[in-house]
């Protein structure tokens, strides 16, 4: 078979690869039988043109009309790219994976260090253990966060602990940093040096975000097709971020219009598995 050339989200024009798509239909939990399907009416519609963005919405549409509940896991990473465009919305998600894990969580709060004040995106405490985050949300699925990233999040890191310890001794500090994205190998191997943690969609290799999200069931807003974007602004503007909260607190649907309110908790039940 002839190679066949996509467009990646960064721009760079790669060769189309039938496994990468086969394996994003599977971590979504679709059947052999469903990817066959779904794999076989996309390689029909590949042109020379096509971009990896034109792919996924295909398979997304193929998926959504087969099974809500595989769509929405299918669409996860597009779903965290609207955590935006603040990023605000990304903090307090990535706040609910670590209460989720049973950490007290702050975020969006200033810390002094010794020499200078700090805004912190997320501060976790448990069991002796002081998390101190930072998040770095992009809309551009093909960013990646360089080297200053953790040089520059390192320093801050360093002056916040001083100025705590002496409060503090037994405490254990951590510093994370966490992206929806991925790092550059330079990152990678600064953050391991220095003990820095890297949380990114796909890093690290066991325990990276979306396997966070899947073992969690804690599905953002974004992934249900049931709200229009401008409902899903709406509710991340009211720090509603969780399907899960929709399902434990349905009044917070009351800014969307009662006739949809079924739909969209019929279809956070489906993803959340309850």
């Amino acid at each position: 078979m002839a190679q066949r050339w996509v467009k990646k989200a960064s721009g760079e024009v790669v060769e189309f690869r039938e496994e990468k798509l086969r394996q994003s239909l599977f971590n979504s939990g679709a059947s052999e039988e469903l990817i066959a399907r779904i794999q076989q009416k996309v390689d029909q519609e590949l042109t020379e043109t096509t971009t990896t963005r034109e792919i996924y919405k295909r398979a997304y549409q193929l998926l959504r009309a087969s099974s809500s509940k595989l769509a929405g896991k299918y669409k996860l990473k597009t779903a965290i790219l609207e955590l935006g465009p603040s990023g605000y919305p990304f903090e307090r998600f990535i706040g609910k994976l670590f209460e989720y894990q049973g950490f007290d969580v702050t975020v969006g709060i200033e810390m002094n260090g010794r020499c200078l004040s700090h805004e912190v995106d997320i501060s976790a405490k448990k069991d002796g253990l002081w998390i101190i985050g930072e998040c770095k949300h992009h809309s551009n699925p093909g960013y990646k966060s360089d080297v200053k990233t953790p040089l520059y999040v390192h320093s801050r890191f360093k002056d916040i602990v001083n100025g705590l310890k002496p409060d503090n001794q037994r405490q254990k500090f951590e510093c994370w940093i966490m992206t929806n994205t991925r790092f550059t190998s330079d990152a990678e191997q600064y953050a391991g040096c220095y003990g820095l943690r890297l949380l990114a969609w796909d890093y690290p290799g066991k325990g990276n975000l979306r396997e966070r999200i899947e073992l969690s069931g804690l599905y953002p807003i974004t992934c249900l097709y049931s709200l229009t974007r401008k409902e899903k602004e709406t509710l991340l503007a009211d720090n509603i971020v969780l399907c899960r909260e929709l399902i434990e607190n349905p009044e917070l649907l009351a800014p969307i219009d009662k006739r949809k309110h079924a739909k969209i908790l019929n279809e956070s039940g489906n993803l959340c598995s309850y």
